[in-house]
């Protein structure tokens, strides 16, 4: 192969462009490729298809005669304004620790579920507003059916034929006008007769206001003792341009149109986190008065302009193959059979147009169900599941060139550092903030669950990596001081709440978990777990950095290094594997769907074949004990685990895990999977899943952890061509580029910061030109790609030895001017 790459050796061309990102950069990837259609309608929400436009979500099932329209406002929460700390904790902890200490483990999980855990609240329930049903009589026999969700448009469609009459239906969620937007038609004037009303399981009023105006009110459920306080309004305004309307109770006819609109209006007496006060009605009508008054081409175009925004950004080809013109469902279905790799490319925009569909600027971050949900009582209630699932989201927002769309996880971090400081002190009598595994929209902060799931502190010092990793990207630093006083107080609470262990003295987390996993034979409740300490190895080392760059006071910044200091290094265990637990507990047999302790390894930047080979060679180790099989949301981790692992080969088997179709010929997704509507089977649906896999894809492609831009770093047998446009790294670069036979052809990488560029190739490359391309050899000089300097690892002397075997590359750098566009092009 080597020599093979030597006789290809190409001469490099480094030019200065002051266009836009041009000849890697397609406007419109083809339209065909980036569709979800099917020739059948949904049977269960499982099939249905998403809409939404941050705030409002939909389903759509497509159903000729019956369609449904399942609704979502994303502050329809049960309960309302609510704490759950446990003030009991603050006693309970110094017998705790010395319970854990002690190897009582069983007793010290009995103490924490009876005075550490919540009480009684546990958090509230994200809830469904309710269906829009329309009802067509005489549609039951129908042909030429389709129907489609156009991810490149935000459009849903649905057609058919009935007594050769072609009927379409056009449905989207706009974000400049606020409302959820049906469109019926059909190409015979006067066809369109049908009902039309509005059902909820939480509704106390639905009603008819007029012959074209459906109105549902009513309030979120109780839940664990807190009473539900969420008022919401519901309205859908029927426009015809012919044909007779009539009302009747609660519901609205409509005889002999040409053409309808329907707007659908939804609202909630939510303000934030803490107050409940907004007129729910006034904000309802408000939306629809406005919408109302303009022509539904006007609407559909500023939906589709401001959708299109953010989506074009980025796009992604890995060549398409005659498995395009199948149903999505039967693509799914065959896709380990059949060579699809078109299917890959839709998986990775459908992740992003589920991203800009669930979280806009200004308003709450995607939950568990990103903002689309069909029950009044959901799997782990919808919530935010923070020792993971949370984070998970928001993985595609910088890479993948959606960066304001971060803002409300972002948003959702100041709450919880408010909320998390009455929990501090409340029960553990500590400075700075803290929450744990769960919350909701109401910032819950207490422990929830029980011991073996909840009692996990680390929370808040996960969440605030994405706070740092916003500054990576952007260079903002108004921006960094704006959070640097949350990340400040986030280690506030661990310098007061660390407590040393006494077998080395290393300042541990304790009590705590490894999330949702524990050794065989005994409870989860442990201390100094290895992801803690990875992860306040992150919060301490990167709040330093933003402390110096903020010129804080330099005490502060020297107590940071002291804790940094007596933090537990990485262990790697008897087996060769790296250890999840300061003792060497680890089973090769565990196939647990949590490997927390490979945070190291990605998100995190800790392991790495180039800096770490021996955490790197433990990590593979523990992959390959915990195996391929699991849960959706694992396997979209697991393909970003051998993504870093430059291992391609083995993270495109995982995305074939994923695209595996769940809900049909009885497969319940026990392994995880993927719906036919391309929602990810955990199982049941979590939106994780779809944005951990999504994100996967983008990293086998590039990678920019590791102190410099590494191109194709595990590109699978599979996708020896291809184009990616618009991903982001550090350092305010954006990159796009294409390869053939496995060999980058072209590159563009605008800077937007200026700065050192380093590139890592797998090939050497020779220069000419005015640009000087350097080989790299010391540490990269751009500040955003600074490697982390993490303790030397403890290797049990049980370890197996294993050699480090990685694939050449080579490593160039070049000076880049703030706003400048480079080509890179191979001759």
């Amino acid at each position: 192969m080597q020599s093979i790459m030597n006789s290809l050796r190409k001469i490099l061309i480094i030019a200065f462009s002051f266009l836009l990102l041009g000849a890697c950069t397609k406007d419109t990837p083809q339209e065909s490729d980036l569709k979800l259609w099917y020739d059948k309608p949904a049977e269960n929400w499982n099939e249905a298809l998403p809409v939404g436009n941050g705030r409002l979500g939909a389903m759509v099932f497509g159903d000729p005669a019956n369609e449904n329209i399942q609704l979502n406002e994303e502050t329809f929460w049960s309960g309302g304004p609510s704490r759950n700390d446990n003030p009991k904790a603050l006693e309970a902890l110094p017998k705790v620790r010395k319970l854990i200490f002690n190897g009582q483990y069983h007793e010290a999980e009995k103490m924490i579920n009876e005075n550490m855990v919540a009480e009684q609240l546990h958090g509230s329930m994200y809830q469904t507003i309710g269906n829009l049903n329309l009802t067509f009589e005489g549609h039951e026999n129908y042909s030429n059916y389709y129907r489609e969700l156009n991810i490149e448009k935000a459009l849903h469609t649905t057609s058919y034929t009935v007594d050769d009459v072609n009927f379409k239906r056009e449905i989207f969620a706009s974000f400049p006008d606020q409302i959820i937007v049906v469109k019926l038609s059909a190409d015979r004037p006067e066809s369109l007769s049908f009902t039309a009303n509005l059902i909820g399981p939480l509704a106390k009023n639905t009603k008819a206001v007029d012959a074209s105006t459906l109105e549902m009110t009513g309030i979120s459920g109780t839940h664990e003792g807190v009473e539900g306080k969420v008022e919401f309004n519901t309205l859908a305004k029927i426009l015809n341009t012919d044909g007779a309307t009539s009302a009747d109770g609660d519901k609205i006819t409509v005889k002999n149109a040409s053409e309808v609109v329907i707007l659908i209006s939804m609202a909630t007496n939510f303000v934030d986190y803490k107050t409940l006060t907004a007129d729910e009605n006034e904000k309802c009508r408000k939306f629809l008065t406005a919408a109302q008054t303009k022509a539904y081409s006007e609407i559909k175009e500023a939906h589709i302009r401001d959708y299109r925004k953010y989506f074009t950004r980025s796009s992604l080809d890995l060549g398409t193959t005659p498995a395009i013109q199948r149903p999505t469902d039967v693509r799914i279905k065959n896709f380990s059979q059949t060579n699809d790799p078109a299917l890959v490319s839709l998986y990775y925009q459908f992740g992003r147009y589920l991203l800009i569909s669930s979280s806009r600027p200004g308003g709450q971050p995607a939950n568990l169900q990103g903002i689309w949900n069909g029950s009044t009582n959901p799997a782990w209630d919808s919530k935010y599941t923070i020792n993971i699932n949370t984070e998970m989201n928001y993985w595609p927002a910088e890479k993948t060139n959606l960066p304001e769309l971060h803002e409300p996880l972002i948003e959702m971090v100041r709450e919880l550092s408010e909320a998390g400081s009455q929990t501090a002190q409340n029960m553990y009598g500590c400075n700075g903030w803290v929450t744990h595994h769960n919350t909701d929209i109401w910032r819950i902060t207490g422990v929830v669950d029980g011991a073996f799931w909840g009692m996990w502190p680390m929370g808040g010092a996960w969440l605030t990596q994405h706070l740092w990793e916003k500054y990576l990207y952007s260079g903002d630093q108004e921006y960094l001081a704006s959070v640097y006083p949350i990340m400040k107080s986030a280690c506030r609470f661990y310098q007061d709440f660390l407590v040393e262990e006494p077998s080395n003295g290393w300042l541990v987390v304790s009590p705590s978990n490894s999330p949702e996993n524990a050794p065989a034979g005994r409870p989860s409740v442990t201390a100094g777990a290895t992801m803690d300490n990875q992860i306040l190895f992150d919060l301490f080392t990167k709040t330093k950095k933003a402390a110096i760059l903020l010129n804080e006071d330099e005490k502060l910044i020297n107590d940071f290094q002291k804790i940094i200091d007596r933090l537990p290094p990485m262990q790697i265990g008897k087996h060769g594997q790296l250890q999840e637990w300061m003792e060497d507990l680890d089973s090769p047999d565990d196939k647990h769907r949590h490997i927390s302790h490979l945070y190291g390894l990605h998100p995190s930047n800790q392991i790495s074949p180039y800096s770490s080979p021996e955490l790197f060679e433990a990590a593979r180790t523990t992959l390959k004990h915990r195996g391929d099989v699991s849960t959706g949301w694992s396997m979209g981790w697991k393909v970003n685990f051998w993504a870093r692992m430059l291992d391609g080969n083995h993270a495109m088997k995982l995305i074939q895990d994923q695209l595996t179709l769940v809900g049909t010929d009885n497969n319940s997704g026990e392994g995880g999977g993927t719906y036919p509507n391309l929602l990810d089977a955990h199982p049941p649906f979590q939106i994780d899943g779809n944005f951990g896999c999504a994100v996967g894809i983008a990293e086998m492609l590039l990678q920019s952890h590791d102190g410099a831009i590494h191109f194709l770093p595990a590109l699978p047998d599979d996708w020896q061509n291809g184009e990616i446009t618009g991903l982001r790294t550090p350092g305010g670069f954006e990159v796009s580029f294409k390869w053939s036979n496995g060999h980058l052809i072209k590159a563009e990488i605008k800077s937007t910061l200026g700065g050192n560029c380093r590139i890592r190739v797998p090939n050497e490359m020779k220069i000419s030109g005015n640009i000087t391309l350097e080989g790299a050899k010391e540490e990269n000089p751009n500040p955003f790609f600074e490697k982390p300097q993490i303790k030397t690892p403890l290797i049990s002397e049980k370890a197996p030895q294993k050699a480090v075997s990685l694939p050449e590359t080579f490593l160039y750098d070049f000076k880049t001017e703030k706003n400048q566009v480079y080509s890179l092009r191979i001759k």
